[in-house]
C-alpha cells in the first residue's frame, strides 16, 4: 500500500511529481535538515505562499487594503564588537589556510509595525517566499535553472551602491570583490562537474540592477552552464542535494568552510541561505533564501551578511551586512 502523500520522502515526491509533470514547489534549508516539496495547493493550505517570475499560487492571498503601509524598519544594529569578533574569527581562518571565502552572515533586530504578509506584497523581487507566518524572502538571486536538459547557475558575488561616484567602475576594479568572485564562480563549476557534462562559463561577472527601495544596488553575476543526463528527472533531487548548500552563501572549500560558520555565526541560519524553486510543469527555476525576514519570539528579525576574504577590511564588510537591510519595496 503507497504511504499517504504528506509522508513521502523528498526525493520520492519530487520525483514522482517530475515524472507525472505536476507543478510544485520545493524549499530546502541552510543544513539540508528540512526538505519540502509541495503541489501549489498544497503549499497554499499550509499557508505557504510563493511567486517566482510570475509562476506561484499568491493570486489568492489576501491584499493588503491599507493605502499606506509604514515601511520603516528601524533596524537595531548588531554592535561592532560582536561582528569584529566574529570577522577576526573568520580572518584568522583565512590567514591559515582554513578557508579562501567564507560568507559571514547575522541577525539584526527590526523595530517594525510591517507584518510578513505586508512585505511579501509589497516587495519587489523575482523570487518571493512567504512561509506561514514565519518567514519572508525577496531573493535577487538564481540557484539553479533547469531547461532542456541544461542546468543553469548564476553566482552573485560583489555589491555597491550606484549612488557612488563610478559605482560600477570601482565594483568591477576592486581586487577583493574580483577574488571573491572568482572563488565562488570555480566553487560553482566544481558543484555543477559533480552532477552535470561539459560546465561552462558562458558569461562571466556581468553587472545585474538590484532595486533598494528608491535606490539601486549594483551586483556582478556569471552564468555556468552543463548539461543534465537523460534521466535527470529520476533523481534530481539527489542532484540538487549534492550541490548544497550553495557556494555563495557558503564558501570554499565548502567542508572546512562550513565548520567555521558554525563556529563564528552567532545564531542558526534556519531556512536562511537555504534555497527555493518551482518546477513548472516543463523547467525548474529556484533561488537562494537571501534578502530573508524571520519571526522569532514574536520579533522579526532581518538576516544578512557578505562574503569575507583575506583582503576584507572590518569597516566595509559591516556596512555592507547594514547596506543589505531592505526591502526592495513595489
Amino acid at each position: 500500500m503507497q504511504s499517504p502523500i504528506l509522508l513521502e520522502d523528498f526525493e520520492h515526491k519530487v520525483t514522482r511529481f517530475l515524472q507525472d509533470e505536476v507543478p510544485f514547489l520545493f524549499i530546502i534549508d541552510f543544513d539540508k535538515t528540512t526538505k519540502q516539496a509541495f503541489t501549489f495547493e498544497e503549499a497554499e493550505k499550509q499557508n505557504i505562499y510563493f511567486n517566482i517570475k510570475g509562476i506561484g499560487n499568491d493570486k489568492t492571498l489576501t491584499k493588503n487594503t491599507a493605502q499606506e503601509t509604514n515601511f520603516d524598519l528601524n533596524p537595531t544594529l548588531v554592535s561592532k564588537e560582536i561582528y569584529e569578533k566574529a570577522f577576526k574569527t573568520v580572518k584568522h581562518e583565512l590567514n591559515t589556510g582554513n578557508s579562501f571565502l567564507l560568507n559571514l552572515t547575522f541577525p539584526t533586530a527590526l523595530d517594525t509595525t510591517v507584518d510578513l504578509d505586508d512585505i511579501y506584497q509589497k516587495a519587489y523581487a523575482p523570487y518571493k517566499l512567504l512561509y506561514k507566518d514565519k518567514f519572508v524572502v525577496f531573493s535577487p538571486e538564481c540557484y539553479l535553472k533547469v531547461k532542456d536538459g541544461n542546468i543553469f547557475s548564476y553566482p552573485m558575488k560583489g555589491t555597491i551602491n550606484s549612488n557612488v561616484p563610478n559605482a560600477e567602475e570601482l565594483l568591477l576594479s576592486n581586487k577583493k570583490e574580483l577574488y571573491e568572485h572568482n572563488t565562488i564562480v570555480d566553487l560553482i563549476r566544481n558543484d555543477l562537474s559533480m552532477i552535470a557534462k561539459k560546465v561552462r562559463v558562458n558569461k562571466f561577472r556581468f553587472v545585474d540592477k538590484i532595486k533598494k527601495g528608491n535606490q539601486e544596488l549594483l551586483q556582478t553575476s556569471t552564468e555556468i552552464q552543463g548539461e543534465l543526463p537523460k534521466n535527470w528527472k529520476n533523481e534530481f533531487a539527489s542532484l540538487l542535494l549534492k550541490t548544497l548548500p550553495a557556494g555563495s552563501i557558503s564558501g570554499a572549500p565548502k567542508k572546512k568552510t562550513l565548520e567555521i560558520i558554525s563556529k563564528a555565526e552567532i545564531s542558526p541560519r534556519g531556512f536562511y541561505t537555504g534555497i527555493f524553486g518551482v518546477f513548472d510543469g516543463q523547467n525548474i527555476d529556484s533561488a537562494v533564501s537571501i534578502r530573508f525576514i524571520e519571526r522569532i519570539n514574536g520579533s522579526l528579525i532581518y538576516k544578512s551578511g557578505g562574503g569575507i576574504t583575506h583582503l576584507s577590511e572590518l569597516e566595509e564588510e559591516y556596512q555592507e551586512l547594514l547596506e543589505k537591510i531592505y526591502v526592495p519595496t513595489i
